[in-house]
């Protein structure tokens, strides 16, 4: 190429990418690397464009200077749940299999430090804190991912630290190679990080999608059953009302007007009943909406709780009950009713309209999967009971927690086939002319989970019991202390 060429002229849009190519330019002039070094670098970024999977990157990271240059390395990553240090890969072991805290010399600094024969860099991710604040066109979205990220380690642009290691030692022209190499390992690490969470997000949308098809759509389409049952009645209102003005002005046969009040009555009355049916439904739609609609939701790419003080039965299983009563007595399941859960009831924090989702698919599954049974007496039964205990060890030893139970007469399961229905789209063998998805009993895993509890099945004497078991927190412990951290 000839480098007296004229430069043609540079479009303002393309202004700025070209200040920081020219700036890049006279750093490579300023860093005088060997080609060596260069192929060094050449090596790591190419093979990162060939792997995909984290930890092939991490493989990469310490494979490259082992390899190479004779030089080993570890990775040290801002994660698991307080986001600690934790080594992740070493040029001795690959990739653990469980990552380990990080041990001396290692810790979180902000510049590179030397100590017992290590050489400790921070391996900073590429958060734009220049084009945040001067360049408005920056994706603001983009920006909130790196916000969403780098909650990491306090909070600061560190994602981790690169440890390296030579006998011989590194001058200070290694020091400063592999300063840069670290940068480099920080950016490509951040945009794994980024699509990886990316991708996290799509399927939890996806799933939500699921979610709000099986406890909202489906379920406002009992809509559509009242209104056709109130235009029935107003039907009737319109013949009654030609009856009464075709008698008009007529003498009435002895009773004639007791009849007409006793059609209006009726007529109210059931007009009155499908208002309130309307109004129930409506209120538990809007519920089920507005835990499923969060803007935190979509914002962080998973459930958020809104916890707040509950007492179960009255608030949750309830209002649940009369929502599925009459699919119930359709489908002749009686219900036994606990004695003592609501005298001896006291409130816990659960987020309420999740847990009155998990409600919500407990009875359903009730009214679609109940069959009848002869009971240890000799007679018939089909029925659904709910109920709960305090159980003990749980979620540790010496923890208490509380065990919510729906049983359904039927035949028995194992206690493995009960267990994975558990999982997303599995169904039971009776389920084959049901209509359902297999979600339900997925979701209730999730919310369970959330709430740090756990979900399972007991086989009965009569039936089938599915529960769940929430921690229990101390009487004197702070309610707002009760739920796990995000």
């Amino acid at each position: 190429m000839n480098e007296q060429t004229a430069t043609p002229p540079i479009p303002s849009d393309l202004e700025a990418v070209c200040q920081r190519i020219r700036e890049k330019a006279e750093s490579y002039a300023q860093y005088n690397f060997s080609q060596g070094r260069n192929d060094f670098l050449k090596a790591f970024f190419e093979l990162a464009q060939e792997y995909d999977s984290l930890d092939d990157f991490y493989r990469i990271c310490v494979s490259v200077p082992l390899a190479l240059v004779g030089v080993s390395s570890a990775l040290y990553l801002c994660q698991g749940q307080n986001h600690e240090l934790q080594l992740v890969c070493s040029s001795e072991q690959g990739v653990l299999p469980e990552p380990k805290s990080a041990g001396y010399p290692i810790q979180m600094h902000e510049a590179p430090y030397e100590l017992a024969g290590s050489y400790v860099i921070p391996v900073f991710s590429k958060q734009p804190y220049d084009q945040k604040e001067n360049d408005d066109r920056y994706p603001e979205r983009q920006v909130k991912l790196w916000d969403d990220l780098h909650g990491l380690c306090g909070g600061g642009r560190i994602l981790g630290m690169f440890e390296v290691r030579r006998k011989e030692g590194l001058t200070e022209a290694d020091k400063f190679f592999f300063f840069k190499y670290a940068n480099r390992i920080g950016y490509n690490l951040d945009n794994r990080l980024i699509a990886r969470q990316n991708i996290d997000r799509l399927k939890f949308i996806n799933t939500l999608v699921i979610d709000i098809e099986h406890n909202i759509i489906v379920p406002n389409m009992y809509f559509r059953h009242l209104f056709n049952q109130l235009k029935k009645k107003i039907n009737l209102v319109d013949e009654l009302k030609r009856e009464m003005t075709a008698t008009q002005g007529a003498a009435l046969p002895s009773g004639r007007c007791e009849q007409c009040f006793a059609k209006l009555q009726t007529l109210q009355d059931d007009l009155f009943k499908y208002y309130q049916e309307i109004v129930k439904h409506h209120a538990n739609m809007s519920l089920f909406i507005e835990s499923l609609f969060r803007r935190e939701h979509f914002e962080r790419g998973h459930l958020v709780l809104h916890p707040k003080r509950c007492f179960v039965e009255k608030e949750v299983i309830i209002p649940q009950l009369e929502h599925y009563i009459s699919r119930l007595k359709a489908a002749n399941v009686t219900i036994d009713r606990p004695q003592n859960m609501h005298e001896e009831e006291f409130p816990i924090l659960v987020d309420i309209g999740l847990l009155a989702q998990v409600y919500a698919n407990l009875f359903s599954n009730a009214a679609k999967y109940t069959r009848e049974i002869i009971d240890h007496q000799g007679r018939p039964r089909k029925a659904m009971a709910y109920g709960r205990e305090i159980v003990d060890n749980f979620p540790c030893p010496g923890k208490k927690g509380i065990k919510f139970n729906v049983f359904t007469t039927g035949p028995n399961m194992s206690v493995e086939q009960g267990v994975k229905l558990f999982q997303e789209g599995m169904r039971g063998d009776d389920s084959l002319n049901v209509p359902g998805t297999g979600h339900g009993l997925s979701f209730i895993r999730l919310v369970v989970e959330m709430h740090g509890g756990s979900v399972g099945y007991d086989p009965t004497p009569e039936g089938n019991n599915f529960y769940f078991i929430l921690p229990l927190p101390p009487m004197d412990y702070p309610l707002a202390l009760c739920l796990p951290t995000e």
